[in-house]
């Protein structure tokens, strides 16, 4: 009786709980998931409707046979019990029952395998692309460079833009598109084949956006692709979706498929960006530029392993305050982060030299370091990219 009495007592503080607490305004998410959302994503390109399709015709193909079995099993049970007087039946196999339960699922199979062995065909179809984009996964960014079509050359990084303080204070009021929006998006053009072309610096990640159908996994050292043609203008989301780290829920892949009149726009606007922050690496900078630059490069690319006071994750990314490779000679840390060590991936084709000699002059100056050596300009790491 106490029992009872304790749980109706929990249940009811639980009830006054949530009454008290005020209700959280959730809207489906643009280009995401749907409130209350059963099924897939609305499919808008023509494998994700394929795959849709697939998937509805499996699950009735499924449902008439649970239905036909369980009816045709249920039916024998009442009809045949032994109250009504009926008694057990003794008798041999029978050959006509044993081709038909053989015959009939493997017609069955074949019915299910061919339209889906056509799809799988039509996913793994990567020619006659009319833009060609590689997508390399990294801890905990997309880097993306446009290789064939309009926009060749367009390269630029992805990173989540969620603010911090929304990650890491429960309390804070999250955003509309929290987790799954990022600084730089894919921009695309509508009705035309896109072939992104996957691989990764460090870890297997995996290039994934439901409404297009498609997952393509980002393995280091091998080249994967996968395509889409999207039929409808608009925002779409997805994720990485193979665990990549501790991060993992922070790769967010947000594309834009915008007119082809918006595309030019767009391209002709990010080749003029890009030719104006590229920096002369012969251009002598001082301390107080490079720290200041570094600051935001070590914002957006280092914080997720070193941390925002360079304290590391024990065990995982070491720490930057008082590393002695971040306080001796500044060779050692240039050759680090152009090529790599151990977890870190190398940064060479990431990353400009001035956004590296700005990045190390940053931590060499930042927390209690006291480098000696604590300013890099960027032409000692053009110098040691020869």
């Amino acid at each position: 009786m106490k029992f009872a009495q304790r749980i109706q007592s929990l249940m009811l503080g639980a009830s006054l709980l949530a009454a008290a607490l005020p209700a959280a305004a959730v809207s489906d998410m643009v280009g995401g998931p749907a409130i209350r959302q059963l099924n897939f994503q609305t499919p808008v390109t023509p494998i994700a409707s394929q795959i849709y399709s697939l998937h509805t015709l499996m699950l009735v193909i499924c449902l008439v046979i649970f239905v036909a079995v369980f009816g045709v099993m249920f039916y024998s049970i009442l009809k045949h019990r032994k109250s009504l007087g009926h008694k057990s039946a003794t008798f041999h196999e029978s050959t006509t029952v044993e081709i038909a339960w053989t015959i009939i699922p493997f017609l069955i199979v074949i019915g299910m395998a061919l339209p889906a062995t056509k799809t799988v065909v039509a996913m793994k179809d990567t020619s006659n692309a009319d833009l060609t984009i590689k997508a390399t996964g990294m801890q905990w960014k997309w880097g993306y460079d446009y290789l064939k079509g309009e926009g060749e050359g367009i390269s630029f990084l992805s990173t989540l833009s969620t603010p911090r303080d929304q990650i890491n204070d429960t309390t804070k009021a999250k955003g509309e598109n929290y987790l799954v929006e990022v600084d730089n998006e894919i921009y695309v053009p509508v009705n035309k084949k896109i072939r992104i072309v996957t691989t990764a610096n460090d870890v297997i990640h995996a290039f994934a956006v439901p409404a297009f159908g498609i997952k393509q996994d980002a393995i280091p050292g091998f080249v994967r692709d996968t395509w889409f043609k999207v039929e409808k203008i608009g925002i779409y989301r997805g994720q990485c979706s193979e665990l990549c780290g501790k991060e993992h829920a922070f790769m967010p892949i947000v594309v834009n498929v915008v007119s082809a009149e918006d595309y030019t726009k767009w391209v002709d606007g990010k080749k003029k960006a890009m030719a104006a922050m590229a920096d002369d690496p012969n251009k002598v900078w001082t301390v107080d530029e490079l720290k200041q630059r570094g600051e935001k490069v070590y914002g957006a690319n280092c914080v997720a392993c070193h941390q925002a006071t360079g304290k590391g994750v024990p065990g995982a990314f070491p720490a930057l305050d008082g590393d002695p490779i971040v306080n001796g000679p500044r060779d050692a840390q240039i050759n680090i982060l152009l090529n790599g060590k151990n977890a870190m991936p190398a940064w060479k084709t990431v990353l400009s030299d001035t956004d590296i000699a700005a990045v190390i002059t940053y931590t060499r100056n930042a927390w209690s370091n006291k480098a000696v050596e604590n300013l890099v300009q960027p032409a000692e790491v053009l110098a040691a990219r020869k």
